[in-house]
């Protein structure tokens, strides 16, 4: 066999053969300001994922008036949240990355764990340049959104599909697009829930308060309604919640569409009135506190709320870097090693 001169011994097939897992979230700005939030929403509302627009209009609308209007806003809700330690989603996210490795590794997994952001940084296409130098061969990608969407998960592998059009060698790829309904994410997530209950009382209502969509998407087939109304009922189930003891809402909307219903703010403002005083909410589709789940409704809820007359609102963080989250996440992903 010819013995190419000027073959480097990182380039050669002999340097591959190794396993990576590419955990990614959504993202997050790279600090509370104005032009650091344009930047990331003008990459996040120009996905034709998240915002299904003809896009000769969508772009004029984004660049005329929201990038112009929304960045001050946005970066002042941000300022509310963040911390010394920057991004509360970076943060956890981290520290999500690190106690994946550490349990991978010591159950004899030779693999490494790297972590990437959906938009903003790190990208999804610079996490994956570095994963190709270092001879990773076979990916194991876990988008961090326990309910398979279009706008989330699929957007993710759009943005690998698109990084790999570039590369001349391939890798082994496993996806794992949806996790809604697995032992392991249930039992995490109802044992949250559970240490609220034994430390606060149980609640009159838990509200399971979910990311939502434009009802428009549901219409078209995607399945994320159905997975979270899936999630919802196998969690009532292992907390042996009666109907009444429980809802399922969707927060986040904006814009004039009819979002999936119903929602999180107006439920809020009405639940006093029907005689509800007491609840507790918990945001089953985000992996990680941020910026929907610590201001939105934590912040903004609580105060409807309680402005309408209800009494006693508390938040269930997310799992974040909970032992039995990374179990549940480290699950999933040895079926693929």
């Amino acid at each position: 066999m010819a013995n190419y001169i000027g073959i480097t011994k990182e380039q050669g097939h002999a340097a591959r053969g190794k396993t990576g897992v590419l955990l990614v979230n959504l993202g997050t700005p790279d600090e509370p300001t104005t032009p650091a939030l344009r930047r990331y929403l003008a990459e996040f509302l120009s996905d034709p994922r998240v915002i299904e627009v003809p896009r000769l209009i969508w772009k004029a609308i984004l660049h005329g008036i929201i990038l112009r209007t929304r960045p001050a806003k946005s970066a002042e809700a941000y300022r509310e949240v963040w911390t010394e330690a920057g991004s509360p989603l970076m943060d956890i996210s981290v520290r999500q990355k690190a106690k994946l490795q550490t349990l991978l590794s010591d159950s004899g997994s030779e693999v490494s764990v790297h972590l990437a952001m959906r938009y903003g940084n790190p990208s999804v296409a610079s996490v994956m340049q570095d994963m190709q130098r270092q001879g990773i061969d076979k990916i194991v990608v876990l988008p961090l959104y326990p309910q398979y969407a279009a706008p989330t998960t699929g957007s993710v592998f759009d943005a690998i599909a698109l990084e790999l059009m570039k590369w001349r060698y391939v890798p082994s790829l496993h996806f794992i697009h949806t996790y809604h309904d697995t032992c392991e994410y249930i039992d995490a997530l109802a044992a949250s829930i559970q240490r609220d209950f034994d430390a606060n009382g149980k609640p009159q209502k838990l509200v399971l308060s979910y990311h939502g969509m434009p009802e428009d998407y549901l219409k078209k087939g995607d399945p994320y309604y159905c997975f979270c109304m899936k999630t919802s009922r196998l969690v009532a189930q292992k907390l042996g919640l009666a109907d009444d003891d429980h809802m399922t809402t969707f927060q986040s909307r904006f814009g004039k569409a009819v979002w999936l219903q119903p929602y999180t703010d107006e439920t809020m403002k009405s639940l006093p009135a029907k005689g509800v005083k007491d609840v507790a909410v918990v945001c089953p589709a985000f992996s990680a506190d941020c910026l929907e789940t610590l201001e939105e409704i934590a912040g903004e809820n609580r105060e409807y709320f309680e402005e309408s007359g209800g009494e006693t609102f508390r938040y269930i963080p997310c799992l974040n870097d909970d032992d039995q989250h990374i179990s549940m996440m480290a699950s999933l992903i040895k079926a693929y090693l």
